[in-house]
């Protein structure tokens, strides 16, 4: 009976410590990474969606990601999905070029926002 408080005590502090953890892998919607730039900036954050523009060269391109709140580039150093593929993909928030207005202009899907994911994983199907 006596081990009985250390074994409660124990029993939360995993309990929060996963409940912190799974927090940190869960989905973002693209919405809430393009709204909010300062909070996932350099940080992993894990986005899912359809491939809606693929470029690849030498096996390092770009893939912009829809997830119908929003869209984001996505830079990949191990080649790209195809459009229309269904991916989630894990990596840092970065802050690319910032092309403006001028992107609004020359017509540049999510380029005026200025941020991607430089991805560090991926799961794609079809």
């Amino acid at each position: 009976m006596r081990h009985l408080p250390w074994l409660r005590f124990a029993g939360l502090t995993m309990f929060a410590v996963s409940a912190v953890v799974s927090t940190a892998c869960a989905t973002k919607s693209i919405n809430s990474v393009l709204a909010d730039p300062a909070r996932y900036r350099d940080r992993e954050v894990t986005v899912e969606g359809t491939v809606i523009e693929s470029f690849g060269v030498v096996d390092r391109g770009a893939y912009l990601l829809d997830d119908r709140t929003g869209q984001l580039w996505v830079v990949a150093e191990r080649g790209t999905p195809r459009k229309g593929a269904r991916v989630k993909a894990k990596g840092r928030i970065r802050e690319g070029f910032n092309l403006g207005s001028l992107g609004d202009l020359i017509k540049v899907p999510g380029a005026a926002s200025g941020l991607v994911l430089i991805e560090s994983s991926r799961n794609a199907s079809d």
